[in-house]
């Protein structure tokens, strides 16, 4: 639109160019007619006219004067038009700015030095729940929850001195916001800031993160229940097994020895009428009562070892350790220092499970000839490491064939409030390291 009654700026310009093409020409010929009457008087050189070379003079002053001032015009145009292009592309450019804040998906606050709003996008309407018109010129306070005040100013106040900030939209710890009818609702921000002139501007991106956390508490949530249930089954399932393996060796056992005892005195009982068959078919009954009952016992101790809760933890490893070794062929070499250490039952359980567990895997899997069984008693915590020199990468690179006893290990760790640790290579063996808080596995003493 024209201001103040002027015409467009293209249409002055147009103006200025066309006068100083039409006063180019005269001032050239009132330069010709000035030389050729000099010329002429100094041709004749008794003959001088004044009247003729003042009128000569008159027309080269004029017409030069009228270029020179068409030419100034021209210039000034031409220098105000680049000015108006620049005012025009400037405003171009905050028209376009301000339409990408308030298109924004993300709440943008802009503050001055003394953290009064000065921007105040739609969206940062819609999540503080706050019109821009309440909202600038007011403190950024006002959105931020009293406690949480101090520490931001300092921040704000920070990051103009140094520049560097810790939020980063992302990659932060939780804020939170103040919404206008006092609600708390979570967020994430990040700051920039700009001069403009000797004033410092500091522009907050800001995300309404309630969604968000409300799904991850509802996932975290689950998470606990799912291991608090995995605990609880696996507490179950030691007790069945428990009960299970006392049955078999009390039970069965005693009534296994019962029948042996019974054949032999049968073979006692038997004359010397009795015939061969018969004698040799009782002493095969009784080599299978004998392999019978083994095999109860053997049952029974991979149920649940009579010795771990008779004689405790380390012995109950050591017999592991050894039946492993006869089973498989497999040496292993054992390093276990855990002092005068006394384990409550459900710490031994748990690291007596982890060590079967990883040399049942040892045996499946390493095709390995040597293993290394390590407890040692560290700085408040007990470490647990079995490695291996088997075969070692290839065992955990198929992601179809999921090892549910790896999985097991870390969930006992984790009841324990332990951690996991697996170190492979292929053809450098695998080394399971089981790290648990002593005062978790460790028998509590009874303060009187």
């Amino acid at each position: 639109m024209p201001v103040s009654g002027n015409p467009p700026p293209s249409r002055t310009a147009a103006l200025r160019g066309l006068c100083g093409s039409f006063a180019a020409p005269p001032a050239l010929a009132a330069a010709t007619v000035f030389v050729v009457t000099l010329g002429v008087m100094l041709a004749a050189r008794h003959w001088f006219d004044p009247v003729l070379f003042i009128c000569a003079a008159a027309a080269l002053l004029l017409a030069t004067s009228a270029y020179v001032l068409v030419r100034t015009h021209r210039n000034d145009a031409h220098a105000n038009g680049e000015t108006n292009a620049g005012i025009s592309q400037s405003a171009l450019n905050e028209a376009r700015m301000m339409a990408i804040i308030r298109s924004s998906m993300e709440a943008i606050i802009t503050i001055d030095e003394q953290q009064r709003v000065v921007i105040f996008n739609p969206m940062a309407e819609r999540i503080f729940g706050c019109s821009a018109m309440d909202a600038i010129g007011a403190p950024l306070a006002r959105f931020i929850p009293e406690r949480f005040r101090a520490a931001h100013a300092q921040h704000v106040a920070q990051f103009g001195v140094t520049g560097v900030s810790d939020r980063q939209m992302g990659n932060q710890r939780v804020l939170a916001g103040l919404r206008a009818n006092g609600e708390e609702f979570p967020l994430e921000a990040s700051i920039s800031q700009i001069r403009d002139g000797d004033t410092r501007l500091y522009t907050v991106m800001l995300r309404d993160i309630t969604e968000r956390v409300k799904a991850e508490c509802a996932q975290r949530q689950a998470r606990e229940e799912l291991r608090e249930l995995s605990a609880n089954l696996q507490n179950i399932r030691e007790d069945e097994k428990t009960r299970i393996a006392r049955e078999l060796h009390d039970d069965l056992g005693q009534q296994l020895t019962a029948l042996k005892m019974d054949i032999s005195s049968v073979e006692q009982a038997l004359d010397a009428s009795a015939g061969a068959a018969v004698r040799d078919q009782l002493h095969g009954m009784r080599r299978l009562i004998d392999t019978t009952v083994a095999s109860v016992r053997r049952i029974a101790a991979d149920l649940r070892p009579v010795m771990l809760d008779d004689l405790g933890l380390i012995p109950a490893i050591e017999w592991l350790a050894n039946d492993f070794t006869n089973r498989y062929g497999i040496d292993v070499e054992r390093q276990i220092e855990t002092g005068d250490a006394r384990f409550s039952p459900a710490g031994a359980t748990a690291l007596f499970r982890i060590v079967q567990e990883a040399l049942t895997n040892v045996a499946r899997h390493a095709d390995a000839t040597l293993v290394t069984l390590s407890l040692q008693a560290k700085e408040q915590a007990f470490e647990l490491s079995i490695a291996d020199n088997g075969q070692g990468a290839h065992r955990t690179a198929e992601p179809a064939a999921k090892s549910f006893g790896l999985l097991g290990v870390r969930e006992r760790a984790h009841m324990l409030g332990g951690a996991v640790d697996i170190h492979t290579a292929h053809g450098k063996g695998f080394v399971l390291t089981v790290t648990i808080p002593a005062e978790t596995v460790q028998m509590q003493e009874i303060q009187t």
